[in-house]
Formats: structure tokens, sequence, C-alpha cells
């Protein structure tokens, strides 16, 4: 009983003495005006001193993608620090490879300015907005996945590449809170933005989103994310996908087809049930359209007595396997859980894909 009162003792004295250095460092320490340069003079900022490096961006309307808030426990919030970073954290360190490590990358949320400082940002990353919108329609599409579309308003218009993301702000009881989810509408919808969103109990963004009225106002910036369609139409599109993982392909799939209508593309979707599927008839009348577009759905659970299906069945792998021939010239996009996109990797590379024609994106 006595080791344990020690233990608890000693706890609560170095909480205590950690909170009370916070406290002084945020009151008590001055640390100016700072000099942030970002890429080279490209973007000089003038900031004060104590704050998070997120923070500071942030105030200057420079986006940086965080789905935490800046708790650190994302590492979503990576920029190159060239100069007056300080030393990488613990709390970094998690996130960050060696290589990483090595060129500089931090976690802005984690980084305080205290000094001048130097750091190099991706130049898509500063092309991101802050929008204003209203819901315009929310549609159930299962019983845990939702629609939703909404109308911007300022700015009016988004430039998006296939494959994209933004983060909506979301309520929660420690304030505003973004969360990052995938457009569904196809690039050539400049003035609206679609996502579809499964519902995660407990999840604060999803719970915000599957709640949305017509004509409630809603906030995100973007456009963000690392994936490229390749421009040369000669290459077949492999897209992958399992339950909100859609959401990506429906966009690269509808944007494909607006520019190349004649474009080799597979659609592969992994649904465990029948309650599962959504979109399937939508996709089959624009495969009726396109010759060479191609649509594989296949539901991975035992079918039960009362369920009707004449598709494929087993995990969606298989199906990649069974019917993508060897040697093709492709580029994939993969979005679903990790082993959907481990086991569905594995086979692109056996039918001749190199690692940087796979783009993938896991939740």
């Amino acid at each position: 009983m006595i080791y344990l009162y020690s233990v608890f003792s000693f706890s609560g004295l170095v909480i205590l003495l950690s909170a009370g250095l916070m406290i002084a460092e945020r009151f008590l320490v001055n640390y100016g005006i700072c000099k942030l340069d970002i890429n080279a003079g490209e973007r000089p900022l003038e900031v004060k001193g104590g704050q998070t490096l997120l923070s500071c961006l942030y105030a200057n309307e420079i986006f940086i993608p965080s789905a935490c808030g800046g708790k650190g426990s994302c590492g979503h919030c990576k920029i190159t620090v060239i100069s007056g970073g300080g030393p990488v954290l613990p709390t970094e360190t998690p996130f960050l490879s060696r290589k990483e490590i090595r060129s500089g990358v931090r976690l802005a949320c984690q980084v305080k300015v205290r000094e001048d400082i130097y750091v190099r940002i991706p130049e898509d990353f500063l092309n991101v907005r802050l929008f204003s919108s209203t819901v315009t329609s929310t549609r159930g599409l299962t019983y845990d996945i939702k629609e939703v579309r909404v109308k911007l308003n300022d700015p009016p218009e988004i430039s998006q590449r296939p494959g994209q993301y933004v983060q909506i702000q979301a309520p929660s009881p420690e304030g505003p809170v973004f969360r990052a989810y995938s457009i569904s509408s196809a690039v050539y919808e400049y003035n609206e933005v679609e996502v579809v969103v499964r519902l995660i109990p407990g999840g604060v963004g999803s719970t915000y989103v599957h709640n949305l009225q017509v004509n409630d106002e809603v906030t995100f910036t973007g456009p963000y994310g690392e994936f490229h369609l390749n421009e040369d139409p000669s290459v077949e599109i492999v897209c992958v996908g399992g339950g909100a993982g859609m959401a990506p392909m429906k966009n690269i799939i509808y944007s494909l087809y607006d520019r190349w209508p004649d474009r080799s593309c597979w659609l592969f979707f992994g649904c465990r049930t029948t309650k599962d599927i959504f979109y399937l008839e939508q996709f089959k009348e624009l495969e009726k359209k396109h010759h060479n577009f191609h649509v594989i759905y296949a539901l991975s659970d035992k079918l039960e007595p009362d369920e009707k299906w004449d598709g494929e069945t087993g995990f969606i792998h298989l199906s990649v396997d069974k019917h993508l021939e060897q040697g093709v010239p492709r580029q994939a996009f993969l979005c679903g859980p990790p082993l959907m996109i481990e086991a569905v990797t594995r086979v692109l590379e056996e039918k001749g894909l190199q690692p940087e024609d796979i783009f993938y994106d896991e939740f």
C-alpha cells in the first residue's frame, strides 16, 4: 500500500510539474515575433513565437492535413523543416521513418516556433483553400453508409484531381476538429462536392456527417491527396475498393470517362453481404455506355438462404487475380482496409505493376 501511495504521489508530482512548465512557457516566456520562411522566400511570414507551427500555418490560411486537430496522434501534418525547429520529439518518432528524420521531416503540430524557422511545404498544400458550403442532398446508400452533397459558397468553385480528399470541420467537446473524406464527385463538378461516409460508432466526424440535413452549412478544407491519374489513354486503370473506399473510385471513373470515353478501366468492389452493395446498378449503366469499362462486385461472406446474388464470391483480390491479364500497362488505385490493400497489391505486382504505379489509401 505504501509503495502504491508513493507511485501515485510521484506520478501526480510529475503531472503537476509538467502542467506548471507548460503554463509558465505560455504566460511567462516571450519569444517575440519570429520569421516563418516558406519555400526559400516564396511565402515569408511574421508570426508570434510560442505557438505550434501547425497553428501558425492555419492562422495564415495554409492548411496542412491534420485529422487529429494537432494532438500528434494522426501523423498527417508532415512538412520539411530546414532549420529552427529544434530536435525531433519523442511524440514525432512513431510517425517518421529514419529517412524522413534525416531529411528534416517533422510533424507541424509538434514543432514550437521559438525562433526564426525555415520550412519547405509541397505546392499542393499552398493551393489548399478553406471552403464554406451548403448541403443540397443526403442519401442513405446502405445501413451505415451515407452520401452527402454540398454546394460551394465561398469560394464558389474547387479544382481537384481524381482521387483527392477534403477535410470536413466537425464540432467536438474539445472544439472543432477536421476529418478526412475522399471526394466522390467527378472533377468536372466544379461547384459541388460529394462525399461517401461510413458511420463509425462514436466517431466525431462520421456522426456529424450522418446527421447533416439539407441547407446545413458545412466548412471544409481541400483538396488534398497524392493520387495522380496517368494521362496516357493507352494505360489501363484498375480501381479496387471496399465499403466507403468507393468514394475515390467513383470520382476517378466518372472523371476518366468524361475525358476518355474509350479508355480501359476495371472496377473491383468488395462487399461482405448483399446489404453492403451500393452504386452497382449505376455502374452497370455506365458499363453499357463504355465498352472498355468492366464492373466486378464480389461478396466475401457466406450467402444467407434468403439472399439472391448471381455475381462473384470470395475476397476481392481473388477477382482481381482472376480477371486481369499479365503484362498489360496499368495504373491502380486502391482504397479500403489494410489487409485488402496488402492482398491486392501482391496480386497487382504479380501481374507486372511497379510500386510507383499503385496508389492506395488505407482506412
